[in-house]
């Protein structure tokens, strides 16, 4: 009590002293006291009209300032760092929930990472080409069904993965999973799609030869075009894999009567 005494008078004789014309650093002087503790309590004063403790919003932080800008740091260059390496990269002692109050705070949530496909700089590049080259299309443009044969195997881990990101910034390169089709146990298919959807997908059993592709276009191209209402007059796409340009195969196109 005597000291919380002591230190009312003082800050009383500061205000008044100042009050008197005295600078902050004869106060200093005559009280033996910092000049920045003079300054401190002159623009408390000023601010507040008094020198006494002021009521505070709540309990203190209990992590300096430094601590909780280092945290929203790692997790927003780390976006998959964990609670726990969050809460082991720090000296002090805090909780999980406090990290994630933090984030919180900062914008930042804990979201499922978006699996996309990995994708180089040239890719991006060539994709971006492509779209921007056909942005003025309408609708009726587009009657392409669009082919292809893919073998899916088993890459990296499966399981969820959690990354702190803010709003719509889901598919931005480091809160998603590359994705690449190598590594495990695989099976091959065949698929289709157009603008408006996508069509079948057949799971192609041992080799892919050109009596099995044809096999598979007339049970699943023109239900595909069906299914997707494409009509008639739509134009069919494939690469230029040797079974789909086997003699047999145009053939079979020009019969059916398919723009390929």
């Amino acid at each position: 009590m005597k000291n919380k005494e002591h230190t009312r008078q003082v800050r009383d004789t500061v205000v008044k002293k100042f009050k008197a014309g005295f600078g902050y650093k004869k106060i200093s002087q005559a009280l033996n006291i910092p000049r920045s503790t003079v300054q401190a309590i002159i623009l408390k004063w000023k601010e507040y009209q008094t020198t006494a403790n002021l009521p505070r919003p709540g309990r203190p932080s209990k992590l300096s300032a430094h601590t909780r800008r280092r945290l929203i740091r790692d997790a927003a260059k780390r976006p998959m760092i964990t609670l726990d390496e969050l809460q082991r990269s720090t000296a002090e002692v805090v909780r999980r929930t406090t990290i994630s109050r933090i984030l919180h705070k900062s914008g930042l949530y804990g979201r499922v990472a978006r699996r996309k496909p990995f994708l180089k700089d040239i890719h991006k590049k060539c994709r971006l080409k492509f779209a921007t080259s056909h942005l003025g299309d309408t609708p009726n443009m587009w009657k392409v069904l669009w082919s292809d044969e893919t073998k899916i195997e088993l890459f990296g881990n499966n399981a969820k993965r959690y990354v702190w990101r803010k709003s719509n910034t889901a598919h931005h390169h480091e809160h998603t999973i590359p994705t690449v089709k190598h590594g495990g146990g695989s099976i091959m298919v065949w698929a289709c799609f157009s603008s408006a959807g996508t069509g079948k997908m057949v799971k192609i059993d041992g080799k892919m030869d050109g009596a099995k592709y044809r096999t598979i276009l007339e049970e699943s191209l023109m239900e595909s075009a069906k299914d997707l209402r494409l009509g008639w007059r739509f134009v069919f796409q494939q690469d230029n894999d040797p079974k789909h340009k086997a003699k047999s195969t145009m053939e079979w196109f020009k019969n059916k009567h398919i723009q390929c």
